[in-house]
């Protein structure tokens, strides 16, 4: 099996079951916050597998920024997909958000903002420690 793939797979049972916890955390401040709030237990469960493959992926598509032969853009591309993906189908399954085009736009937009401060913010701090280190060598 390629290393990559191993690797994907390896994170993502790493750091799967995290999504679930994050899911109960914000249930359990919703039920504390918003009067009469209530969860079937189909909810729960979609919630709850939902999450985990929500978590799995996102901690497994980290390897694609570590492929040495893909240039920086195609790494990101893919990574951006492959959350994107995943959030929208886990939001919309959910009823997180509803299936409108005017709701999955805004939240589109939220999201590649969100992706592309938080990726320069990154690189820039990788690329200025990436200096430091190399004055520091000679």
């Amino acid at each position: 099996m390629n290393r990559y793939v191993k690797s994907f797979f390896h994170r993502g049972m790493l750091f799967g079951g995290f999504g679930p916890v994050v899911a109960g955390i914000v249930y359990a401040i919703l039920e504390r916050t918003v009067a009469d709030f209530s969860l079937s237990g189909s909810q729960v469960l979609l919630a709850i597998v939902s999450t985990y493959l929500l978590a799995f992926v996102q901690a497994g598509t980290s390897v694609f920024n570590q492929i040495d032969e893909w240039p920086l853009p195609k790494s990101l591309l893919c990574h951006f997909l492959s959350l994107y993906a995943m959030y929208v189908l886990t939001y919309l399954v959910n009823t997180w958000i509803p299936f409108q085009a005017e709701v999955v736009l805004i939240f589109t937009a939220i999201f590649a903002a969100g992706y592309f401060v938080i990726w320069g913010i990154v690189y820039l701090t990788v690329r200025a420690t990436s200096r430091r280190l190399n004055q520091k060598l000679g």
